[in-house]
C-alpha cells in the first residue's frame, strides 16, 4: 500500500516521502481493517515527525507512519466484531498509521459515521470535537463556579472556532486573539457576538483589557506558546489561570518571567494525548457529541483544502500558509 513515512525525526519538508508499505495484517479478534479514505493534517501530527528540538536524530529502525485520526470504509472484521461490518464507513481515533491507505484498528476506537455526515466532515469529526471537550472542561476547572471573561489565541484556527459557537451557546464570555486584520474581521462576521481583537494592531493589549472590563482575564487558552507567553500571563487577572495546548509560536518564555508566585497564577497544559485516560463510558459520551455536532454544525467542520497522498509536500505547505481556514486533507485511495 502507499504511506507517508519518516524514518526520523525533523521537518516535514524534508524527513517525510511516499513510499510503498507493507499492507497492515489480518484484523485479529476485537480488530477491523479499515481501508483510509481521507485523513487530517494536524499541528499535532507535523510536532510528532518534528520530534522534541533537543531529542535523538538518528535513524528509526523501521520507517513510522504519522497520523492518528481519519475515515474510511471497514474491509474485514476480526472475531467477536459485531457492531462494525465490512462495508461501513467509519471514522478512527487514536489509531497510529492513518496517513497510510489502510489501518488496523481495535474495534473500540472506530465510530460509524452518522449517514448525514459527509465523508470530509466525518475524516474531522474526532480530534477537534474531543479536543473541545478537553478544553471545556479545563476552563470550567479554572473558573471556579466564577464568570470571569476567557481569552483564546488562534481563534482562527479549526479549534478555535468550536471554542467560540460552544461560548455563544454556554454563554462565556469569550474574547478571541488572531494574528492579522483580515484573520480579524472574517472572525468578526462569523462570531458577531464574541470580541475579536489582531495582534497585529499596536494596542492589542489595551484591547484585550478593555474587552474583559479592566479587569483581565481568568482564563487564557492558549494554542500557541513560546514568546507569547508572557504577554499572555501579563493578560490575566491575579489568581488567573493559562491552559496551553499548543506550540505553534516561536521562542520561548522563562516560568520565572510569568510571577507565578507575586500573582498567584496557574499554568496548566492539556492534550489531547490524555483522552485515553478517560473510562469507556466517558469516552462513549464523548464520541456521541462529537457525532451530534458533526451531524447538526457540519459547517464547524471546515477543509481548507485535499490534496491525494503523492501531492503531500503541498499539503504541508499549505497547513503551514498564513491565514489558512479549516483543516487540510489527505485524500485517496477512491476504490
Amino acid at each position: 500500500m502507499r504511506a507517508i513515512t519518516h524514518d526520523r525525526y525533523g521537518d516535514p519538508g524534508r524527513v517525510l516521502s511516499l513510499s510503498e508499505q507493507p499492507a497492515p495484517a489480518a484484523p485479529e479478534a476485537g480488530q477491523v481493517r479499515v481501508r483510509v479514505l481521507s485523513r487530517p493534517i494536524h499541528p499535532g501530527d507535523l510536532a510528532g515527525v518534528e520530534g522534541f528540538s533537543d531529542g535523538p536524530r538518528q535513524r528509526f529502525a523501521t520507517p513510522r507512519i504519522p497520523g492518528v485520526e481519519g475515515m474510511g470504509v471497514i474491509e474485514t472484521v476480526g472475531k467477536g466484531v459485531r457492531d462494525l461490518r465490512p462495508g461501513q464507513r467509519v471514522a478512527f481515533f487514536p489509531v497510529q498509521g492513518a496517513w497510510g491507505e489502510a489501518v488496523t484498528a481495535p474495534a473500540g476506537l472506530v465510530v460509524p459515521v452518522p449517514e448525514a455526515v459527509s465523508d470530509e466532515t466525518a475524516a474531522l469529526m474526532l480530534v477537534n470535537p474531543l479536543t473541545l471537550l478537553i478544553l471545556l472542561r479545563a476552563v470550567e476547572d479554572a473558573r471556579h463556579g466564577q464568570s470571569g471573561a476567557v481569552v483564546q489565541t488562534a481563534a482562527g484556527s479549526s479549534v478555535g472556532k468550536l471554542v467560540s459557537a460552544a461560548a455563544l451557546r454556554q454563554g462565556i464570555p469569550l474574547v478571541n486573539l488572531v494574528r492579522g486584520t483580515t484573520g480579524a474581521q472574517s472572525l468578526r462576521q462569523r462570531f458577531p457576538g464574541l470580541a475579536t481583537i489582531s495582534t497585529a494592531d499596536a494596542d492589542w493589549r489595551a484591547q484585550v483589557r478593555d474587552a474583559t472590563g479592566g479587569r483581565g482575564a481568568q482564563v487564557v487558552l492558549d494554542a500557541v506558546g513560546g514568546s507569547l507567553t508572557g504577554e499572555l500571563a501579563g493578560l490575566l487577572a491575579d489568581g488567573g489561570t493559562l491552559i496551553a495546548y499548543g506550540q505553534l509560536g516561536s521562542g520561548s518564555t522563562s516560568l520565572e518571567s510569568l510571577a507565578l508566585t507575586s500573582r498567584v497564577l496557574t499554568v496548566r497544559g492539556v492534550s489531547i494525548l490524555r483522552w485515553m485516560s478517560r473510562t469507556p463510558e466517558e469516552r462513549a459520551e464523548d464520541i456521541a457529541f462529537a457525532a451530534r455536532l458533526a451531524v447538526s454544525a457540519p459547517e464547524l467542520f471546515e477543509v481548507a483544502a485535499r490534496y491525494d497522498l503523492a501531492d503531500f509536500a503541498d499539503a504541508v505547505g499549505h497547513v503551514r500558509r498564513p491565514g489558512k481556514s479549516g483543516t487540510v486533507l489527505l485524500t485517496g485511495p477512491a476504490s
